[in-house]
């Protein structure tokens, strides 16, 4: 990706188990209701989203979920999440971090804490796709993506080993589903700005025209489909390597792929994940079909994750979602 001479400047303010499997977006309300998926068979508080904003002050709007039976069908629905911007407090729970920058151009690790409704750091954390906390980073010009899932020490800490990073504005995203107090069983994502001083700080990188096709380790991914903001759409991604379709796809995180969306000019973040799981020893592919939702049109880059022979590849590509 070619560096641009012209700056663009990006509001930090965002963040199968059958061949076929179907996913949802979580999108933007402005009333902060949230409906989601933790149903038998599904995975709590899976389905995480943010709308746009100009800022990241925190706020008391909601983003929860609430489950739904999950159907016999191998294929998996889900209704569209409502949420609110990016914020680093949510319902009472915040996330706090005495990192204000990082270093540029090495590995670092970022500490933070969630804090609930009490003011005290919360320790208790439900599994979510494997995980009790699934923690992202991107840059402002929606590069340098990282998904990660740190430690917690006894008292509260978490620590995320952040590969290096460029110099420039950062935001982090917190994804979480408390298990005591008054926010249990909720998914929350929580997300704060980080600065990463150095040389190039204020180059952006151009973001790719939006297209259909991306590689990755010698993989092309294929999306079809022309969603629209605010209503239900069907991506169908398709996996190939040397025009022969893949076959072989592990799961990941009990799903076959894991997708995750960053809207241009504010950051705002969907988390796209299948209800159905993807069982241990199995293979899918070529093709997934998502159902997704998301709350906004313009540009939204998609990083896919999927795994084939014990290694994860992530593919990026731009993809251009119609005004509601």
């Amino acid at each position: 990706m070619s560096l641009s001479t012209r700056t663009r400047t990006l509001a930090l303010t965002a963040g199968a188990a059958v061949l076929v499997l179907t996913l949802t977006a979580c999108g933007s309300d402005p009333a902060g209701g949230a409906d989601g998926a933790n149903g038998k068979g599904g995975m709590a508080g899976m389905d995480h989203g943010a709308s746009a904003a100009a800022t990241g002050t925190p706020s008391a709007a909601t983003d929860g979920h609430q489950g739904h039976p999950m159907p016999g069908t191998g294929t998996a629905t889900a209704t569209a999440t409502a949420a609110a911007a990016p914020a680093a407090e949510r319902n009472g729970y915040r996330l706090t971090s005495a990192a204000e920058t990082l270093p540029a151009g090495a590995p670092a690790e970022y500490r933070f804490t969630v804090t609930g409704p009490d003011g005290r750091p919360v320790t208790a954390f439900a599994t979510d796709q494997t995980k009790r906390m699934h923690f992202y980073a991107i840059r402002s010009d929606l590069t340098g993506f990282q998904h990660l899932h740190p430690e917690m020490a006894a008292d509260g800490t978490w620590t995320a080993p952040l590969a290096a990073l460029t110099a420039g504005g950062w935001r982090v995203y917190a994804s979480f589903v408390p298990d005591s107090g008054p926010g249990k069983g909720t998914g929350l994502v929580l997300s704060r700005t980080v600065d990463v001083p150095g040389e190039g700080a204020a180059a952006t990188a151009e973001l790719p025209a939006a297209t259909g096709t991306a590689t990755v380790d010698g993989y092309t991914v294929t999306v079809e489909g022309a969603p629209a903001a605010g209503r239900a759409g069907e991506l169908k991604v398709t996996v190939t390597r040397d025009g022969r379709p893949v076959t072989d796809l592990q799961p990941y995180l009990e799903t076959f792929a894991h997708l995750t969306a960053f809207h241009a000019g504010d950051q705002a973040f969907a988390h796209l994940h299948p209800q159905a799981r993807a069982e241990a020893g199995s293979t899918g592919g070529p093709t997934l079909s998502f159902h997704a939702e998301l709350p906004a049109g313009g540009d939204w880059r998609l990083f896919l994750q999927f795994q084939t022979g014990g290694t994860l590849h992530t593919v990026a590509l731009t993809l251009r979602v119609a005004p509601q």
